[in-house]
């Protein structure tokens, strides 16, 4: 008996530590084991460094919008680039879907990511992600846009006219994909998701575009990066959608690293991305598709802003701490 009250006393006692260690700075959206004492959102980088990650092998993912196959060899080359910058092996890591990503990165699994831009302010609360990149065109332009399509001959010319249909959406955590169509469609038309109309799930943003193309889908939103990507790969035709809607611009895929890397380790990261040279590579073919030939330095807190005011309107809690 003495032995387990002494457990149970040493139990409360390591708790009390580790809640007073959470009391001490503050949080902000982000998860109670993170700190943001500099008020810019993201995570602070941890004091010890016996708490730092300096892996072997970095492993990098990059958003599943299409087949995660295709998007290995593209990567390739830039991940040589970035073992040379680093002096550390670089693996690609796919992923099917944006939980599986958000998971790896909260579990430590994952160093170096590219999330889509709805899952961004997820993988930046939950998973201590530190946005610091994201693609643009030559002269610094950014930005996609979320478009509404339909099949060709569709009498859906309009979005008031999804009420009562059922309409394609890729995953909950998609910006194009899900929130900005839920919030907009909800401002501008009155049309609530699961009252005024029904909603499937694709699972990826060309699934949404084959599905429209192929007549199984009557209506879907997706981003128009993804779209002429695959109109330019001849995927599909610009003839096999309409467009029927079209978004502000968004900001796109940001890249960045787990919080917790080691500090030097995470600026070789950031040099990488700056220093790459695109002429003559397999990244620059796939995407000028869809106008963008750099990588430009972003900071969460202002970029973002525009996509954590569509989750507040849609209701969404990034976590419950």
């Amino acid at each position: 008996m003495k032995k387990l009250a002494k457990l149970i006393v040493l139990s409360l006692f390591g708790a009390f530590i580790l809640s007073t260690a959470f009391a001490q700075c503050e949080h902000g959206t982000l998860d109670a084991r993170f700190c943001d004492t500099d008020g810019d959102l993201i995570a602070d980088a941890p004091t010890n460094p016996d708490e730092w990650l300096d892996p072997d092998t970095i492993i990098f993912s990059y958003t599943p919008v299409e087949d995660p196959a295709l998007y290995a060899d593209v990567w390739a080359d830039f991940l040589t680039h970035m073992e040379e910058v680093t002096g550390k092996k670089v693996k690609f890591f796919p992923v099917d879907s944006n939980a599986a990503q958000l998971e790896a990165m909260r579990a430590g699994r994952l160093h170096v990511s590219g999330f889509n831009t709805g899952s961004v302010p997820f993988a930046v609360n939950v998973a201590g992600f530190h946005p610091f990149a994201m693609m643009a065109s030559e002269d610094g332009n950014y930005g996609y846009h979320m478009v509404i399509i339909t099949p060709p001959g569709s009498d859906i010319t309009d979005p008031s006219q999804i009420a009562g249909r059922t309409m394609a959406h890729t995953s909950e955590t998609s910006n194009s994909g899900h929130k900005a169509p839920t919030a907009l469609l909800k401002a501008d038309f009155n049309l609530v998701l699961g009252e005024d109309y029904d909603v499937v799930y694709s699972g990826k943003h060309d699934n949404s575009i084959l599905g429209v193309a192929n007549g199984d889908y009557e209506v879907a939103s997706i981003a128009d990066s993804v779209l002429r990507r695959m109109i330019e790969r001849e995927v599909v035709s610009a003839d096999d959608v309409n467009i029927i809607y079209e978004s502000q611009a968004f900001p796109t895929t940001a890249f960045g690293y787990a919080y917790n890397l080691k500090p030097e380790l995470a600026e070789k990261v950031q040099e990488a991305f700056f220093s790459y040279e695109w002429d003559g590579t397999a990244l620059q073919e796939e995407f000028a598709r869809s106008g963008e030939s750099q990588f430009i330095p972003i900071d969460y807190k202002t970029y973002w802003e525009v996509i954590r005011k569509i989750d507040q309107a849609n209701g969404v809690v990034y976590v419950s701490n």
